[in-house]
């Protein structure tokens, strides 16, 4: 399997693979990383990377996946997250520049339980400022643009999740939904979007449209 292959891998095959011996976290986020270093200047999908962070995670993943025990069900898997979505220690802007430097210092529990299933989380993805919108053409830290065609836009307000996971950036993300900011920009980008029930998942630590 080639190495732009791995980005587009779907969760479940990725479990498998690891589960295989087939395939190693470290791998996987590397090439995600790449897709991200390649496209993302053009396309705008993330505001803030971790790659340093998501390195760390990945390997500790592989450090797991080879002792044979029970895993979590994420493990070694890389994800983005919305930037309305807080994260202890990485910037999160809610899209609006009057937030720009503002580092959290608690997870949102969303953020916690994915870690705690073991993901690898990748950086922040744009967003229509205050999640406001469903262009994702943001005036503060530029439109996010559709990987399909440049020139179009992703939908919002998750227009950033949807366009990175269009991209390869990620196998995953977290967006939210309150008007259709996960179902519009799936839509546009091609990719599975869903709106869990209301109050099925915690909004603690969430910015609030």
């Amino acid at each position: 399997m080639a190495a732009t292959d791995l980005p587009f891998l779907s969760l479940t095959d990725l479990r498998r693979l690891y589960q295989q011996r087939a395939l190693s976290p470290v791998e996987v986020t590397r090439a995600c990383l790449e897709q991200i270093e390649r496209l993302n200047p053009t396309l705008n999908a993330l505001l803030t990377v971790t790659a340093e962070m998501a390195l760390a995670s990945a390997r500790a993943a592989e450090e797991r996946w080879g002792r044979g025990e029970p895993v979590p069900p994420l493990l070694g898997v890389p994800m983005t997250l919305k930037d309305l979505i807080d994260t202890a220690g990485v910037r999160t802007t809610y899209g609006s520049a009057l937030t720009e430097r503002h580092v959290p210092t608690t997870d949102a529990t969303v953020v916690h339980r994915l870690k705690s299933a073991g993901a690898v989380l990748l950086g922040k993805a744009a967003l229509h400022e205050w999640a406001f919108g469903v262009t994702n053409d943001n005036p503060h830290f530029g439109p996010t643009r559709n990987p399909w065609d440049p020139t179009r836009i992703p939908g919002g307000s998750s227009g950033g999740s949807a366009a990175a996971l269009a991209a390869g950036m990620g196998a995953g993300s977290v967006g939210t939904d309150t008007g259709g900011s996960i179902r519009i920009p799936a839509a546009l980008c091609g990719v599975v979007g869903l709106k869990p029930t209301f109050g099925r998942i915690s909004r603690a630590g969430v910015y609030p449209l």
